[in-house]
C-alpha cells in the first residue's frame, strides 16, 4: 500500500541528506574493521505490534550505498504486523548495510510510529463521516514522509505547506480587524484556485464565516458542546474542521457532533517510533 507515494527524486534527496548527515566523510568504524568484499544477511524484526511504513525509505538508503543489495519485502507499507514478525530481509555489502542501518532504522520507525497511531485515530471515528487529518506540526526536513506516513495509516492530509491552502488564523483575524476583512483582502491577492478556510473560536465567528462562501471551517479548541451547535448551524452549508487537544480519549466523540474533519497535530508532532530492529543472519 503505497498510498500515493511521493516523487522519487524527492525521497532520494530526503534520503541522501540524512546518510550525509550521518556518515559525513566516512564510517571510521565500520571502514576499519570490515573488509570490502565481506557480504552481511539481516532481517528487520518487528518489536511491537503496528502499521508498517518507511520500507521504500530504507530501500532507497541502501541502494544509495551499493546499489546490488538485495531488499526483501515480506509485508508491505501499510500491513497490519505482530511482534516478531520478519518485516523484510537484506542481503549485500557489509560495509553498506552496516553505515544504512541506523538512517534506513530512523525512517521506518518514525513512519511506523506515524502509521501505526493514524491507524487509531481513523478506527476511534469508525462509523462516523469524520476525517482524520494531519497538520504541519511535522519534523523539518521530513513533512514529505511524515505526511506519507499519515496516508498509509489512513489518515488524510491536510494543507503541505503555506501555498497550496489559504488559512485565515487568529493573528491573520487580528492583524486584518475582522473575518470579513481578511478574507476580502486574501480574495484580491492571486489565489489561482486554492481553497480557503477560516478558523473561528465562537459562534458569533462561525456565523460571520459562513457568510463569506470560504471552502472550510475550522473550529478552534470548541468544547462539545459548541461543536454541536455550530453544526446545527452550519446545516452542512460549509465543511467544518475540529482542531485543539485532541487525543484517542476524545475523538469519537467529537466526530460523534457531526464535524467533518479533525486534525490531529500529535500524529506527527510527539511520534513514538514504533520498535524495530535488524537483526543479522552471519
Amino acid at each position: 500500500m503505497e498510498k500515493d507515494k511521493p516523487d522519487s527524486d524527492r525521497l532520494q534527496r530526503i534520503v541522501r541528506n540524512a546518510l550525509d548527515e550521518d556518515i559525513g566523510d566516512g564510517d571510521i568504524t565500520t571502514e576499519s574493521i570490515l573488509p570490502s568484499d565481506r557480504i552481511f544477511r539481516g532481517r528487520f524484526i518487528a518489536k511491537e505490534d503496528g502499521i508498517v511504513a518507511g520500507l521504500e525509505m530504507a530501500r532507497i538508503t541502501f541502494s544509495q550505498l551499493d546499489e546490488n543489495m538485495d531488499f526483501t519485502v515480506y509485508h508491505r507499507d501499510g500491513a497490519q504486523v505482530e511482534a516478531g514478525t520478519v518485516i523484510a530481509g537484506i542481503r549485500g555489502s557489509g560495509r553498506a548495510v552496516l553505515s544504512g542501518e541506523r538512517v534506513a532504522l530512523n525512517f521506518m520507525q518514525r513512519m511506523s510510529g506515524i502509521a501505526t497511531l493514524s491507524r487509531r485515530f481513523v478506527d476511534a471515528v469508525s462509523g462516523t463521516d469524520a476525517v482524520i487529518l494531519d497538520t504541519r506540526k511535522t519534523a523539518p526536513g521530513l513533512r514529505e514522509v511524515d505526511k506519507w506516513a499519515v496516508r498509509i495509516g489512513g489518515g488524510r492530509n491536510h494543507r503541505f505547506g503555506l501555498f497550496d491552502m489559504a488559512m485565515i488564523k487568529e493573528n491573520h483575524i487580528a492583524a486584518a480587524g475582522s473575518i470579513t476583512r481578511a478574507v476580502d483582502l486574501l480574495r484580491k491577492h492571486k489565489l489561482q484556485n486554492r481553497p480557503v478556510e477560516v478558523e473561528v473560536k465562537n459562534l458569533e465567528e462561525l456565523r460571520e464565516a459562513l457568510e463569506l462562501s470560504v471552502d472550510r471551517i475550522l473550529l478552534d479548541n470548541m468544547n462539545l458542546d459548541l461543536m454541536g451547535k455550530a453544526v446545527e448551524i452550519t446545516r452542512g452549508k460549509t465543511p467544518l474542521e475540529a482542531s485543539g487537544n485532541v487525543s484517542l480519549n476524545n475523538a469519537a466523540d467529537i466526530a460523534a457532533t457531526g464535524v467533518d474533519y479533525i486534525s490531529v497535530g500529535a500524529l506527527t508532532h510527539s511520534v513514538q517510533a514504533m520498535d524495530i530492529s535488524l537483526l543479522f543472519d552471519d
